[in-house]
């Protein structure tokens, strides 16, 4: 298992950082066709804590950890009165289609309650590496 924390400040400056920092370990873990839909979800899931899970004064954490099958990442923040749900937004709506992006996106996703704030996190599955295929035995 590998992993990566950070705390970020709540400003929309952060989720940018956030998703370069997400991205880099992913690919240096050697998993460099996960990269891009990491830094996806991070990108969705930090901008969630930023706009609607922080307060001031208080950080919200990333953890990105590689499992044997799976890349998880997690977005922790300190506001838990309202879970985060997927909602239909309408065709002029700016807003709206962050956990619709994240729910296509990852292989599974979902929310954990902490005694102060929540988790929401996602998982995009590992694809194994191919299996260098031998040649038939010469007869």
């Amino acid at each position: 298992m590998r992993e990566d924390v950070l705390d970020y400040t709540p400003y929309p400056k952060s989720v940018r950082l956030a998703r370069h920092r997400t991205a880099r370990p992913v690919v240096e873990w050697g998993h460099p066709e996960l990269a891009g839909d990491a830094a996806l979800l991070l990108s969705e899931l930090a901008t969630n804590a930023v706009l609607h899970g922080c307060v001031p004064g208080r950080l919200f954490r990333v953890r990105t950890t590689l499992h044997a099958a799976v890349l998880r990442i997690a977005v922790s923040d300190p506001r838990g009165e309202s879970l985060p749900r997927p909602r239909a937004a309408g065709p002029d709506d700016k807003f709206g289609r962050g956990l619709l992006i994240v729910r296509t996106l990852a292989a599974r996703w979902g929310v954990r309650e902490r005694t102060v704030g929540k988790t929401v996190w996602c998982e995009l599955d590992r694809t194994p590496a191919p299996a260098s295929v031998a040649p038939p035995p010469r007869r």
